[in-house]
């Protein structure tokens, strides 16, 4: 009987640890910071770029998670912003030359 309870403890303590880190809102709080550092360098168009799809691709990944899934939007919308404003510039420096 002793075996079964010790399995079952296990199988316990790893469902709890898996619910725990499903609820971490860590991730989402790294998609923000990228987000925020995405917008900062967009100007940069190349690096606005990676950055910001760096921040889409974490924000998407954070997403799932309810404890991040409003950060992670937060992040994907900056990484988008990002994006577009490296378009922008980009555009902008091929038209000056």
């Amino acid at each position: 009987m002793s075996t079964e309870n010790t399995v079952a403890d296990r199988l316990l303590e790893d469902a709890r640890k898996k619910t725990a880190k499903s609820e971490s809102p860590v991730l989402g709080k790294v998609a923000l910071i990228v987000g925020a550092i995405a917008l900062l360098v967009s100007p940069i168009s190349i690096v606005g770029w990676v950055v910001g799809a760096g921040a889409i691709g974490l924000g998407a990944a954070s997403v799932r998670r309810p404890a991040a899934a409003k950060q992670a939007k937060i992040a994907m919308v900056l990484g988008g912003l990002a994006i577009l404003i490296g378009v922008f510039f980009f555009t902008l420096n091929v038209a000056m030359r």
